[in-house]
């Protein structure tokens, strides 16, 4: 019997998602096709959360994928990735992600905050992880990229606030000068 030799590749991440504590989805961005339709996709989803939701164990195998996750009040974190991936690296991902919504939410990781700031966590996702390949691990380092892509938002998509807290801004430096 031949044994199947796997050739790297930096292509590791299947899909991150982010389910609410009845395990409906509340983020989810998949990187292959693994799952084409909406319909399969949301089993998939279903049937991690019922594998996952009652444990305290931090990964899973589950349809020949390996998932590595975590929970926080009423949220649930998931990288998914094939059986034959780093699990260590996955968990850097997860805790990267995490971390970085953490210090963005200001601690408080629970559903109506991630729902109020959807652009700061589709922005680190991208920052954290690109086609299917982990560009970033370290939390500080996707905040200041956030930090600097929401700063660069055109007036037309800036929400009233923003605009509000930029005109206060202008006003003060030349007040100062």
């Amino acid at each position: 019997m031949e044994a199947l030799i796997l050739e790297p590749s930096l292509y590791t991440v299947k899909a991150i998602l982010i389910l609410d504590n009845d395990g409906d989805r509340l983020f989810a961005k998949y990187y292959y096709d693994t799952y084409p339709s909406i319909k399969e996709q949301k089993a998939f989803e279903k049937n991690i959360f019922n594998k996952t939701h009652w444990t305290d164990s931090e990964i899973a195998l589950l349809e020949g994928l390996t998932v590595v996750y975590k929970s926080s009040i009423d949220l649930y974190f998931y990288v998914i990735c094939s059986s034959c991936e780093n699990e260590l690296m996955l968990m850097a991902v997860l805790n990267c992600l995490f971390d970085s919504l953490s210090q963005t939410l200001r601690k408080n990781v629970e559903k109506r905050a991630l729902l109020e700031n959807m652009e700061g966590l589709f922005l680190a996702v991208d920052e954290i992880v690109d086609g299917g390949v982990i560009l970033e691990s370290d939390p500080q380092q996707v905040i200041h990229w956030v930090a600097l892509r929401g700063e660069d938002v055109p007036l037309t998509e800036q929400t009233v606030s923003q605009v509000l807290q930029s005109a206060k801004e202008q006003i003060k430096w030349s007040l100062l000068w």
